[in-house]
């Protein structure tokens, strides 16, 4: 297997051994999940389908960020208890999650529930000389890091740029660095808080993810992942403060899924035009949903036309169709190309035209009885389960 590792920016070898350890950055549950989550976490499911394929045992650890600057604002809002909102949001990602058939994952850490470990963190930096407090607010200081920015590559001017959109505030002046980044601050009165050296308060963004990820799977791990956005800061604060606190590599491999827009626009919530996996499961089966995602790599930025799930949901038919018959031809060439096609920086369309191929095949006509099982081994490789009819919907 091959994948593109974004640290090197080149698509290389994949090697880990019998266990596979892997992170991924997990929802920060104040709002639905979407196509752009649904297209990240099926990426990572393709991945692990396959690498169980191959043999492995995949340790799959995704977090719940129920306290952040994300969560909370939009729980005051709505005028609800920040515990309440994220509740019944991780719960709604849950269901969207086993109707898109994505793999259980080992642990599912919630960041309100990993607080002492991430003090005992922050306590492990301050000790090593990488970290400064101000009224009561303790920031890493990257100028204590020297190979800060590895994992994006990007300039400080673009990091810069990034920290100020993506939740940093380059032009605190508390900061003796505008790329430091926040690793404890005070809360707001009506805000969660936990007692820590630096006096009571609640834990930055990127620490969370530090340490829920040591703490289950280890300080160095196989493989960490999440969507593109998460490059810079949260992917780049992440390695810097895991790997000045242990001495050792965090990560061997860093992936990333890409963005999905809709209909030519960006999709936000502050546009209105979220597609969200749960309404869109209302009116189409969840398999077709997965069916479109593989119509596009992980890598590339692509957008959302309504009228993609009508043709996914044509081709689900035809798989179907194709999987309830008797016999077709030779499965052998169709099977390769399928693997062939996820161990090639995981194609997920190339992978999907074999399956497709297969199908139409089969419904041509052949000798081979075996072909329609492959065809439903195939489809449940790549997370399309081809044992059941359509749907009812509505």
């Amino acid at each position: 297997m091959r994948l593109f590792d974004t640290a090197r920016a080149e698509i290389v070898p994949f090697e880990p051994g019998d266990v596979v350890t892997i992170y991924v950055c997990g929802i920060t549950p104040y709002d639905s999940t979407h196509l752009g989550h649904a297209n990240t976490y099926v990426t990572y499911d393709l991945l692990i389908r396959r690498l169980e394929d191959l043999g492995h045992t995949v340790r799959l650890v995704r977090n719940i960020t129920d306290v952040d600057d994300s969560i909370l604002p939009k729980a005051r809002d709505l005028g609800v208890d920040f515990l309440e909102l994220a509740a019944t949001e991780t719960a709604r990602f849950h269901r969207d999650m086993v109707a898109l058939d994505t793999r259980p994952v080992e642990a599912e850490p919630h960041a309100t529930q990993w607080v002492a470990e991430m003090v005992t963190l922050i306590e492990r930096l301050e000790a090593r000389g990488h970290v400064y407090a101000v009224d009561g607010t303790v920031f890493f200081d990257v100028s204590t890091f020297d190979s800060f920015g590895a994992v994006s590559g990007y300039d400080e001017a673009t990091m810069i740029a990034y920290a100020r959109e993506r939740g940093g505030n380059p032009d605190d002046p508390r900061q003796r660095n505008p790329l430091d980044f926040v690793l404890w601050q005070p809360s707001l009165d009506d805000e969660p808080s936990w007692d820590s050296p630096w006096g009571p308060g609640r834990p930055g963004w990127h620490i969370e993810c530090s340490a829920m990820c040591m703490g289950i799977l280890g300080e160095t791990i196989d493989l960490h992942g999440g969507g593109s956005d998460l490059i810079f800061p949260h992917h780049e604060c992440e390695r810097a403060q895991s790997e000045a606190a242990t001495g050792t590599t965090f990560v061997r491999h860093w992936m990333h899924a890409g963005m999905v827009a809709y209909e030519g626009t960006k999709m936000s919530k502050s546009l209105g035009n979220l597609v969200f996996v749960s309404e869109l499961s209302k009116t189409a089966d969840p398999r077709a949903i997965r069916l479109a995602l593989m119509g596009h790599h992980y890598r590339d930025d692509w957008e959302w036309f309504d009228a993609d799930i009508d043709a996914a949901s044509a081709l689900l038919d035809e798989l179907l169709a194709a999987a309830s018959a008797d016999r077709g031809p030779d499965p052998a060439p169709f099977a390769a190309r399928v693997r062939a096609a996820l161990d090639d920086d995981l194609d997920a369309p190339s992978a999907r035209a074999a399956l497709v191929d297969l199908a139409r095949a089969i419904r041509a006509g052949g000798d081979d009885p075996s072909a329609p099982t492959v065809l439903a081994e195939l489809g449940a490789l790549v997370g399309i389960a081809l044992d059941r009819p359509a749907a009812p919907l509505g």
